[in-house]
């Protein structure tokens, strides 16, 4: 089953919690035992799972990035200048693949999927594709 999710960023760096959501579609689809994985359409953002009792370590993330990868560098080349994004999301990766035990999802304790916004604000996709397995 695959799955479509809306999200609406509003900060150009920008870590947005989808567990919830995700959840939400395991239930819909009924499956009990399988994966989910959770893919990012785009070049400027990605999806990661971090800790998501403490909003202070998605602040500390989006400016350790911004260190690593500052937006206005003298050597950058890409026209649209937007090369800092591109680099955050190819850090963060594409997709994240979580485990469906008993129709929920394998998360620890204090993990959270996130959509990670790298250029925005805009809208954006995330697609999630729930695969039934053995248990």
């Amino acid at each position: 089953m695959l799955y479509t999710l809306e999200i609406s960023t509003t900060k150009r760096d920008e870590m947005k919690e989808i567990t919830e959501e995700v959840r939400a579609l395991v239930r819909k689809s009924g499956i009990q035992h399988g994966i989910a994985v959770v893919y990012c359409p785009h070049t400027t953002a990605g999806i990661a799972i971090n800790e998501n009792a403490d909003p202070d370590v998605k602040h500390d993330v989006l400016l350790r990035l911004d260190e690593v990868y500052p937006w206005n560098h003298p050597k950058y080349r890409h026209i649209e200048g937007n090369t800092a994004s591109h680099l955050k999301a190819i850090t963060t990766g594409t997709s994240q693949t979580i485990i469906i035990h008993n129709g929920s999802l394998v998360l620890g304790r204090w993990q959270g999927i996130y959509f990670c916004e790298f250029d925005g604000p805009r809208m954006r996709q995330c697609h999630v594709k729930i695969i039934k397995t053995e248990s």
